[in-house]
């Protein structure tokens, strides 16, 4: 690739996708708000809403952090009395995370945000599993030519 064939920014993929999540995290900022919930910790809630009582190592692997990242963001879920920690009762090495009555009852307050992503969308819900199923198979083909 030369100088002159360098794509622009505006050309690259890498950017497109970049910036689309940029869009999503301001979309998703207000009504994330009134959760009292940032991002990350409304990404862990979706995932314990659908199988509660994870290891943090599961959570992690299913949100692709790191333990040094998603510890701190339980221990703030946990601070506000929204989820527990406890050790695994087989395998004390393993710390265990489970909703609170609280943050069982937040899936009910959250439940209209994906509705409204899918309406912000602009696509049908057809357009969001299509272009949703593009973008898995993506990450898919690019992690495994990383490395």
């Amino acid at each position: 690739m030369t100088e002159e064939t360098m794509p622009t920014i505006d050309q690259m993929l890498c950017f497109a996708v970049y910036s689309a999540g940029h869009a999503f995290t301001r979309f998703y900022k207000p009504r994330l708000d009134a959760l009292e919930l940032t991002y990350p910790q409304y990404l862990v809630f979706l995932v314990l809403w659908e199988k509660d009582d994870l290891t943090v190592k599961a959570l992690g692997d299913k949100l692709f952090l790191d333990s040094g990242t998603i510890t701190p963001l339980i221990k703030r879920l946990e601070a506000r009395g929204l989820v527990e920690r406890r050790r695994d009762e087989d395998d004390e090495r393993q710390v265990r995370i489970r909703l609170t009555g609280e943050g069982r009852a937040l899936k009910a307050r959250a439940a209209a945000i994906p509705l409204a992503a899918v309406e912000g969308s602009g696509l049908s819900l057809e357009g969001v599993d299509a272009l949703r199923r593009e973008l898995l198979a993506l990450r898919e083909r690019l992690d495994s030519v990383a490395g």
